[in-house]
């Protein structure tokens, strides 16, 4: 085994063992167990922010991941190359530079593709260095449409990206409205600074006011951020009658518990993507604060016998089925499919796989796979609403298993 070799595996080794350490001591459940490939294993990069501002999500994403590198090695593996897959693990520490630093690493130690990377900044980076080796990009979550949108060959995304994600939540809530004799008509946007937030900020002020609705004001916030008291003042001065916050957890709960506890009671909350709004983990810890919440955002296909059952494996070990778990698992699907058919761990050939990929995910409520320039247009959001303690799909219909409650009782 080389030195280089050797330092790479010590640091996978510890990175691991640090975070069970962690997640130990916060009384999380441990994270599965990956089976490891004897002697030739297919090398997969699996890059999450799991410290960091980021890390519950990351943290997600990784578990999901690894579930499902679990469930394809113990059929098998990858049966055309005879080999189980070996996973990389690399932590982004929730930035840019994190992510690029990992897929360096990832990079020397050959592996044939990275997924993962969650917020958009870090997808940006990692995808750009990983475009450098030809190393093959699989986005898991990141919604910023730039980075599918800059020519990158290996780059692509199974998840729908924020323009498409806007439109969609933008004509559902005109449906909603239009449902209930449009009560809505006024909007404040509550978004974080960083690419996610602010690009997705600057979507909503040129399309809202098409669908009728006036912008009141557009509030930036840093990530993190640890007081919400000014931004729900500015909330409770101007009344509006809807709230649109688009923010990662952390935030997004903070936000929320500070409108509950100063009253701040709009016609709707309806988020664009969310970063809470559609947690099983916020309607438990935080059931009133979450009531009545409607979101656009990506969610598992609820008529889905795999994804319930999928569901029910999460939740049987003490997780929460988040969309960054049935995403990340859904990815790792999407490559082994990738690497099945093209037989081979070369970087050109895994590539040309996934650009031809017609995988058709037993979890999320997509067609079958088409990239075009990087994007999976397959793929589309489903809108949701706490509703009895619980999160229900509401739109469209034919994914829906409630309807919508608005305006929000008193």
């Amino acid at each position: 085994m080389s030195e280089q070799h050797t330092r790479l595996s010590r640091r996978r080794f510890l990175a691991t063992s640090a975070l069970g350490a962690a997640a130990a001591a916060s009384g999380a459940v441990a994270m599965p167990s990956v089976l490891r490939a004897q002697g030739g294993g297919v090398k997969i990069g699996l890059l999450h922010p799991v410290t960091g501002a980021l890390s519950y999500s990351g943290q997600q994403g990784r578990i999901g991941a690894t579930m499902a590198v679990d469930e394809i090695n113990a059929a098998g593996g990858i049966k055309a190359l005879g080999a189980k897959i070996d996973p990389v693990l690399g932590d982004a520490q929730s930035t840019p530079d994190g992510g690029t630093a990992e897929v360096e690493k990832m990079n020397a130690a050959e592996v044939a593709c990275v997924i993962g990377g969650y917020a958009s900044s870090i997808c940006l980076a990692a995808s750009q260095a990983a475009a450098r080796y030809d190393l093959p990009y699989v986005v898991d979550v990141g919604v910023a449409d730039s980075i599918v949108t800059r020519g990158l060959k290996n780059t692509f995304r199974f998840s729908p990206g924020f323009g498409v994600i806007a439109k969609t939540a933008l004509d559902n809530l005109t449906i909603i409205n239009d449902q209930a004799g449009k009560p809505a008509k006024t909007v404040i946007i509550v978004h974080e600074d960083s690419l996610f937030g602010s690009g997705l900020a600057k979507l909503l002020n040129a399309q809202l006011p098409a669908k009728g609705f006036e912008i009141l004001e557009t509030i930036p916030h840093p990530t993190p951020t640890r007081d919400f008291a000014n931004v729900v003042l500015k909330i409770k001065a101007q009344n509006p009658d809807l709230v649109i916050p688009a923010n990662y957890y952390n935030e997004y709960v903070l936000l929320a518990r500070t409108m509950q506890e100063q009253r701040v009671r709009p016609k709707g909350i309806y988020s664009v993507l969310g970063g809470a709004a559609s947690s099983y983990k916020f309607v438990k810890d935080f059931p009133d604060a979450a009531k009545y919440i409607m979101d656009c955002n990506h969610w598992f296909n609820p008529n889905s016998a795999k994804a319930q059952e999928l569901k029910k494996k999460v939740e049987d070990k003490g997780q929460f089925f988040t969309y960054e778990l049935y995403l990340n698992y859904s990815a790792v699907q999407l490559v082994a499919d990738a690497l099945e058919r093209a037989a081979s761990t070369d970087r050109a050939k895994l590539t040309a796989a996934l650009e031809s990929s017609t995988f058709s995910s037993p979890i999320m409520p997509y067609g079958p796979t088409k990239f075009v320039n990087g994007q999976n247009q397959g793929a589309g959001p489903l809108n949701t609403q706490v509703l009895d303690n619980d999160i229900k799909a509401i739109l469209p219909p034919e994914f829906a298993n409630a309807k919508a409650v608005f305006p929000m009782p008193a």
